[in-house]
């Protein structure tokens, strides 16, 4: 799986107003996807929560990918997730790693 760490910087004391455009974006951008992709995207929320645990689990819909956010992750079961992370590389999900959390990639079909 392709994975990738990032540096980005928290918000702040800006991080309401980010929180609260980060989801008026999000609601607006799961427009452009259909039932079958918004499933998908739940499915794999529901996987990841049984190898992880973290404090929030995040689903953002953005123009071109949808992303699965994972706040303080923690691995509970290395073997499983390494079978998920290999079934979700032939989907052509990608790994972001950042001081944040973890963000999974989930390309537009």
């Amino acid at each position: 799986m392709d994975t990738k760490e990032l540096e980005y910087q928290s918000a702040g004391k800006f991080s309401w107003y980010a929180a609260r455009d980060a989801c008026m974006r999000s609601f607006a951008n799961a427009t452009l996807y259909t039932e079958a992709e918004k499933n998908r995207a739940e499915r794999m929320r529901m996987g990841l929560t049984l190898v992880y645990a973290g404090k929030e689990f995040h689903i953002e819909y953005r123009k071109k990918f949808i992303s699965l956010k994972i706040d303080r992750p923690v691995v509970r079961d290395r073997k499983t997730l390494a079978l998920l992370e290999s079934d979700y590389d032939l989907l052509g999900v990608v790994k972001r790693v950042t001081n944040q959390g973890i963000t999974y990639r989930i390309p537009k079909i």
